[in-house]
């Protein structure tokens, strides 16, 4: 029940005079009562309209005419129909106001509506949580056309498996095909546990794009497993390939799912988001399965149709499944810190002095595979030293001049090439201090993004010693001036600023050591 008030030109409001503690003694007398309908009576405004005089108390003695109800400001809403509180002067009311028809056929019509709207709400009660984002209807479409077919897909592919183990046909042997079964199952765990444990860290810091990386991987499997009619002598190694590209996608969903869920809950209702989600899924899953058994049903009568179903309804139901699954993580909006996420909202409050909000962070971050950002000048990186890394003079000046309350330094270094390892390009280096906060990360990071910034708009060729240092410095107090205000924007916009999740590379710290 939602209690909602509305106010229109014809309504009046419920005046009630000011009460004072001389009008009512302490201890009741006999000579004076109150009772409850005159004091409710008097205390609303009727009108002349209404049957009640506003001079004085009504006259006693039989009633010229019926009086018409009081209409109280408050409406409430209950499995789809609305109705109002209304006063009559000796009772309280509840009468609908969804509107009334003149006539059998407008009836029938409204009726038809409330019927339709009763369904409605309840099918949205059942499916959608009540307070999410706004992008949560859009994610959910998505998720719908993804569950379908990839349910579909997993009919077909788990019919294709049991045709190239033999079952129901009297040469295969049972125990053979279950052995089979039973260590392609097996393997697929191991490789799971060994996935899970080696990318724990990645899937917070990377979460989308590891989450859409699996799931094509998944699509891929059950292509792999469709090939094992064709390949029967095979079929162990082709099952457990897949199993393995199948279980390294579930530990991928089943890690990134309480993320994304948090993603929707404005309310802090993590758990019925989940639950709702689970709902979601077992009905669509269950559309898949339909979906398959029409096919199934379609082509009964001609098996050498039938046999070859899979491989022609793949392509088109691989397309749609990884197409629903990058437009439904487009709509996800995290808004938890990782290194990117913050680089990309530091990088907007330098350029333009506001802070972006998780929605325009997503477009920028992406969900591919590849990343969607332009490849910059003077990348940014977070980690540790290594001694095989080429350390220009000017960040050995930054490591001698550290003190004991800094709790970061930053360095130029010369990072390799990815396709080309023998060339090298200039980027900034920041390294944490053990016992480093969230706001010495951010802090460090937004002063790297200053001098990024400066190095940009000048030629850092010709820098020497004495321009590092100064620019160290401007950029410092630059950061540390403008860290307050950059904090209550990001908190404004929902910014969750109590910590930064970093990768494993990226937890490395330094420890001061004051000889």
């Amino acid at each position: 029940m939602q209690p909602a008030v509305f106010s229109s030109t014809s309504s009046r409001q419920l005046c009630f005079p000011p009460w004072k503690s001389d009008e009512f003694p302490r201890k009741p007398t006999p000579s004076k009562t109150l009772t409850l309908t005159r004091s409710l009576t008097t205390s609303i405004n009727y009108g002349p309209e209404e049957g009640v005089d506003n001079t004085g108390p009504p006259e006693p003695g039989p009633k010229t005419g019926p009086i018409s109800p009081a209409k109280l400001p408050v409406v409430v809403r209950k499995s789809g129909r609305v109705s109002r509180y209304t006063w009559d002067g000796s009772r309280l009311n509840l009468e609908s106001v969804d509107g009334g028809g003149g006539g059998a056929a407008m009836c029938f019509e409204d009726g038809f509506r409330q019927l339709f709207r009763i369904s409605g709400l309840a099918l949205r009660n059942v499916f959608i949580p009540k307070r999410v984002t706004e992008n949560y209807m859009q994610y959910v479409k998505w998720k719908l056309l993804h569950r379908v077919f990839s349910s579909a897909l997993q009919v077909l592919a788990t019919q294709a498996m049991f045709r190239a183990i033999g079952i129901g046909f009297s040469r295969s042997l049972p125990s053979a095909a279950a052995f089979n079964w039973v260590l392609k199952d097996g393997l697929g765990r191991l490789s799971r546990c060994i996935y899970t444990a080696s990318l724990a860290s990645a899937f917070d810091t990377n979460l989308k794009r590891v989450r859409f990386s699996t799931s094509v991987m998944f699509s891929l499997s059950i292509g792999v497993e469709m090939l094992t009619p064709v390949f029967p002598q095979y079929f162990l190694l082709l099952a457990t390939v897949a199993n393995i590209a199948k279980q390294i996608s579930l530990a991928c969903y089943l890690a990134t799912s309480s993320a994304v869920h948090r993603s929707f809950a404005v309310a802090g209702n993590l758990g019925e988001v989940s639950a709702k989600a689970q709902i979601q899924s077992v009905c669509f899953d269950s559309l898949g399965l339909l979906l398959a058994a029409i096919l199934n049903l379609s082509f009964k009568n001609n098996p050498k149709l039938l046999t070859s179903l899979p491989f022609l309804v793949y392509p088109f139901f691989a397309a749609v499944d990884v197409f629903g699954i990058y437009q439904g993580l487009k709509h996800v909006h995290l808004q938890t810190l990782t290194k990117d996420r913050l680089e990309i909202i530091l990088d907007t409050w330098i350029r333009s002095g506001c802070v972006p909000s998780p929605e325009e962070v997503s477009k920028e971050e992406g969900v591919g595979i590849f990343r969607s950002r332009r490849k910059q000048s003077w990348p940014i990186r977070i980690g540790s030293l290594t001694v095989d890394q080429q350390i220009p003079k000017l960040s050995m000046m930054a490591m001698q001049s550290l003190k004991s309350e800094d709790y970061y330094f930053i360095s130029v270094e010369n990072i390799r090439g990815g396709l080309f390892p023998q060339t090298r390009q200039p980027g900034l280096f920041l390294c944490l201090r053990e016992g480093a906060g969230t706001a010495d990360v951010t802090k460090g990071l937004l002063q790297a993004c200053y001098i990024r910034r400066a190095l940009l708009l000048s030629s850092p060729s010709d820098l020497v010693v004495r321009e590092w240092c100064k620019l160290l410095d401007d950029t410092k107090v630059a950061a540390e001036r403008s860290l307050n205000l950059l904090d209550d924007q990001m908190a404004e916009l929902g910014w969750a600023r109590k910590n930064i999740l970093l990768s494993s590379g990226e937890q490395a710290r330094y420890s001061f050591i004051d000889d």
